[in-house]
């Protein structure tokens, strides 16, 4: 794996061995950024089941203000720690380990007992790439985004799943996850990006159901 653009333009990635991750494709990679563009610039960018981080790393090298990365898999923290290191990126970066939906939950009530009255502290761009045959955590993820994590996001904020493509899969996204709607899908070969947007829930206010 390569990043495409921006300041770490052609450094190379590690990727987990094994079969347990599946690495964005740098050209399916090549397609979401040319969608962000227009929005990378200072954004604040959270990468859910993030792998070897190469989503994430991409928006750092090509001008986002800050990135997240929540990863539970020891053999793909290990890959994305080292993908960090060797670029030099220490700054503007946070790795949590475990579960994307455990740290939705808990990133959710931390954020309602810290928000005071003001601009939100949320994410810009989310980007969340499950495995493709796990149904559940892609409804889990969106349904939290869409409903009880919505405090996440910031006014404009636009959440992109990654998942099955041509062929389709037994349980495919749904167009509307609470506050969340589809607004785009882009499929490439065997992959394709769902694009949500949703209005921000203020503080005290009840997420729709």
């Amino acid at each position: 794996m390569r990043i495409v653009a921006g300041q770490f333009r052609s450094r190379t990635l590690q990727a987990p061995a094994g079969l347990g991750t599946r690495p964005t494709s740098d050209r399916l990679r090549e397609t979401l950024f040319n969608v962000l563009a227009p929005r990378i610039q200072g954004a604040a960018f959270l990468d859910l089941y993030a792998g070897s981080g190469a989503v994430g790393i991409e928006a750092l090298s090509r001008g986002a203000a800050s990135a997240v990365f929540v990863e539970r898999a020891s053999a793909a923290l290990a890959a994305l720690r080292a993908n960090l290191a060797s670029l030099g990126i220490a700054g503007g970066c946070r790795i949590h380990p475990g579960s994307a939906v455990s740290w939705l939950r808990k990133a959710e009530k931390q954020l309602a007992a810290d928000a005071q009255p003001g601009p939100a502290q949320g994410f810009d761009l989310v980007f969340l790439d499950p495995p493709y045959e796990a149904a559940e955590e892609y409804a889990a993820a969106l349904g939290l985004l869409g409903a009880a994590a919505a405090k996440l996001l910031n006014p404009g904020a636009l959440v992109i799943a990654e998942h099955r493509g041509k062929g389709g899969s037994k349980e495919p996204l749904k167009e509307r996850y609470g506050a969340l709607e589809r607004t785009r899908l882009l499929v490439q070969g065997d992959a394709a990006l769902s694009f949500y947007t949703g209005r921000a829930i203020a503080v005290g206010e009840s997420a729709p159901e």
